[in-house]
């Protein structure tokens, strides 16, 4: 095992979740830079400003947490876990940009700062998200964060995955269509928790095999904590459309209650407040169970688990 330098060594878990997440902004921070970099022939100032905008505005940073703990836990270098859980933070702030947009949730607000489309233009709200998600796949690849170039593959197979057609995009399409836009819809339980399943959960999914794949997991430990991944992305989703009938806009920094005034399929309108809470239960607890083989070496992770459900924010 490669300990733990360089991991911050906070105490609790919402000491941790902290520090990882200032950790988290101080290395976006110093990719975001106006400093031209080699291979670059230009970092346009506005272009920069705008991405800023998007990144650096506070935010959980759960993504990368994820896959800084998973790391930690197996052992793995802080810098290929830091590396890799920025690659992913920066395709989830590219999603948010795009998905704020008028032709697809048409967001003012985004963590109780004006979206990137309402402070600069749509124009550039394309852009910036255009280039945030390419720097996130840069960052991943590039040895200088990670040495093992068979890890380097995989992160990038990864997350393209994650991120594409049969995960993010392809589920955020579905959720579109879920809207109407397409023609009659009406979503059961199956195909809800499918489009769940690729819009969000599978991001989050890769977080934790993200920082299995820096910490040498083996093929059976991938496995579990992928069980763990997708339990939790599912989790948090349900846990996020109860915060949307009952949270506040100034709670969340974005505008709530959306989802059921677009008609938009959740499991809180096919189970019911109390049966979405019980399933958020469900999940935890399948959670614990794949991280059992780990023990108290797990004790973040299902930390997290429980985090997902039970945040106001």
């Amino acid at each position: 095992m490669a300990g733990t330098t360089g991991y911050p060594q906070a105490g609790d878990f919402t000491a941790r979740l902290s520090a990882v997440a200032k950790s988290v902004e101080g290395f976006l921070a110093e990719r975001l830079g106006d400093a031209v970099q080699a291979g670059e022939i230009a970092r346009p100032p506005r272009l920069m400003e705008a991405m800023r905008h998007a990144v650096l505005n506070g935010g959980k940073r759960l993504r990368p947490f994820l896959a800084i703990e998973t790391a930690r836990m197996l052992g793995g270098p802080f810098e290929g876990a830091m590396a890799a859980g920025a690659g992913v933070e920066l395709v989830h702030c590219y999603s948010l940009v795009h998905d704020d947009l008028p032709a697809m949730d048409d967001d003012d607000l985004r963590r109780g700062q004006p979206t990137v489309h309402k402070k600069y233009d749509e124009a550039t709200a394309i852009l910036v998200g255009d280039a945030l998600q390419t720097l996130a796949f840069e960052i991943v690849a590039d040895p200088a964060w990670q040495a093992d170039s068979l890890v380097r593959s995989e992160l990038v197979l990864g997350l393209a995955r994650a991120s594409g057609l049969g995960g993010m995009v392809g589920g955020q399409l579905l959720d579109l269509g879920a809207e109407g836009r397409f023609g009659p819809a009406n979503l059961d339980v199956d195909a809800t928790l499918q489009l769940q399943a690729m819009k969000t959960g599978a991001i989050l999914a890769f977080s934790v095999d993200a920082g299995a794949l820096v910490g040498g997991a083996s093929a059976e430990e991938r496995r579990a904590l992928l069980s763990y991944g997708r339990a939790l992305g599912q989790a948090f989703q349900v846990a996020d459309d109860i915060l949307d009938r009952e949270a506040s806009s100034e709670a969340m920094g974005k505008r709530t209650g959306k989802d059921k005034d677009a008609g938009k399929a959740t499991l809180v309108d096919r189970l019911g407040l109390d049966g979405a809470r019980a399933e958020c239960e469900r999940l935890v607890g399948e959670c614990e169970a794949a991280l059992k083989p780990w023990g108290a070496a797990a004790a973040t992770l299902c930390e997290a688990a429980r985090f997902t459900v039970a945040r106001k924010s």
